[in-house]
Order: structure tokens, then C-alpha cells, then sequence
């Protein structure tokens, strides 16, 4: 789960990131979803966008599915763009901002 920093963090690392997946009137196949998981494992954050004339799904609903298909997560779903990230485990390339700690934990 994101927090929200990191949620900004990557954002602002998307804009300059080229849409490189396209969900048209074939919907989410398993052509697609290979597509975003090899994608996602090389370069950890994409972008991706539905062609919301033809295609069967919205936006979310496609980003979800990918993003729980592939074990991604959701960073941000604009118009008919969105955004996902999954970490590399083997050759992490982002480094994002830690998590701040809640009030109990700095009360210890």
C-alpha cells in the first residue's frame, strides 16, 4: 500500500513517462496483461490508456484489474490514463520516500 507521499512521488515521475499500453476494443486480454507484467518488472512504473471510444471497460476499471491481475498498484487514474507501479524485488530502479511514522509510534 502506497501512502500518499509516495503516491505524489510517483506521479510527478509519470509525467515525463510515454503511454506505452493501450486497452482498446479487445478489452483486457491476456495479451494485455502479459504486456503490463513484463513491463512493470523492467522499468517498475508505467502508464497506460484506454481508448474510451471502443473499449469495454473505464479507465479504473481497467487499471484495477490490471493492477490486481499483475500485483500492482494504482497510482493515479486521469481522463482516460493511468498510472501503475510495482516494485522490482531483484533490481529496484525507484527509491521511494519512506513512510512517516504514526503518533503512537513516536510516543514509544
Amino acid at each position: 500500500m502506497l501512502t500518499s507521499k509516495q503516491r505524489a512521488y510517483l506521479r510527478s515521475l509519470a509525467n515525463s513517462i510515454d503511454t506505452i499500453v493501450m486497452v482498446g476494443k479487445s478489452g483486457l486480454s491476456e495479451d494485455i496483461t502479459k504486456q503490463v507484467d513484463d513491463a512493470l518488472t523492467a522499468r517498475e512504473i508505467i502508464k497506460g490508456k484506454v481508448l474510451t471510444e471502443t473499449a469495454p471497460c473505464s479507465p479504473r476499471e481497467a487499471a484495477d484489474t490490471l493492477a490486481g491481475q499483475t500485483g500492482a498498484d494504482v497510482v493515479q487514474v486521469i481522463g482516460s490514463k493511468f498510472v501503475l507501479y510495482r516494485r522490482n524485488e531483484k533490481e529496484p530502479k525507484i527509491t521511494l520516500p519512506k513512510a512517516a511514522r504514526s503518533k503512537q509510534e513516536r510516543k514509544s
